[in-house]
């Protein structure tokens, strides 16, 4: 009889933790309880990713908790680095305004910048501004016009919060984050993992390059469909980016005729 056939090794326990099997040198020494009850133990437990598992649980639900009654929203995203003197400030307040005053919150990463102005347009119009803060190394802080803030350890939990409590994204100009947001987005819609909704890239001078490369060179190797590029509308006209985001949300609320 081969290994693969043989019963259990003799003289081995088999030992069950929860849905776990474990079995030979795998059998631990002490119990689960044991473990907990053991005043003399290390506190390194709180780094184990067992551990995690609950922080990010706790994180998703004060996220839902926090935002569940938001109402309509629009993330806006955009650089940390943008000055107040920059052109790109005054259309991110701008941006932030139009967006209150149609009706939106307007959800930022809660940072500087750009993030700053989208959330302080939203206050100029008396509208409802939101900032998803991130922990990182270098602190940046929640900027002062967020009326509702939300900090984050986890940036995949931030992430789904500006999905799913967002209605439309509109992105200025940005780095790494603001790219990682873009594509999030794109990628979602574009496989279907959420209902289709407007993504409004401010600033054809930044932006134009890399919609020319989606359409030259990705779609142009087939890695993309040229329709693929169509979920994205690029403009420097707010009432433009404005106009996209109610008309998409005026036509997904309108309910199709079943002939």
């Amino acid at each position: 009889m081969d290994d693969q056939q043989a019963g259990p090794r003799p003289g081995h326990r088999t030992y069950r933790k929860g849905p776990v099997l474990l079995r030979h040198q795998q059998v631990p020494h002490s119990t689960t309880d044991q473990r907990l009850l053991d005043s003399a133990q290390s506190a390194d437990w709180v780094h184990t990713d067992q551990w995690r598992v609950l922080r990010i649980q706790s994180e998703f639900v004060e996220g839902f908790g926090a935002l569940a009654e938001l109402g309509r929203a629009v993330s806006v995203f955009g650089s940390a680095r943008t000055q107040r003197d920059d052109p790109t400030y005054s259309l991110g307040r701008e941006i932030g305004r139009r967006l209150a005053d149609a009706g939106y919150a307007v959800i930022t990463g809660g940072g500087p910048g750009a993030m700053e102005a989208a959330n302080r347009g939203a206050c100029d119009a008396g509208g409802v501004s939101v900032g998803l803060g991130i922990e990182l190394p270098f602190e940046q802080g929640m900027n002062e016009y967020v009326d509702l803030g939300v900090n984050f350890r986890y940036f995949f939990a931030r992430k789904t919060m500006f999905v799913k409590y967002a209605e439309g994204f509109v992105v200025l100009p940005g780095g790494f984050g603001t790219l990682d947001e873009l594509f999030e987005a794109l990628t979602l819609v574009q496989t279907q993992k959420v209902t289709s909704f407007p993504i409004v890239l401010m600033g054809t001078r930044y932006w134009g390059g890399l919609v020319d490369w989606l359409e030259q060179t990705a779609a142009g190797f087939g890695t993309i469909s040229p329709k693929d590029v169509d979920l994205i509308t690029l403009t420097d006209d707010v009432d433009e980016a404005i106009h996209t985001i109610v008309d998409s949300n005026n036509t997904l609320d309108t309910p199709t005729d079943p002939a």
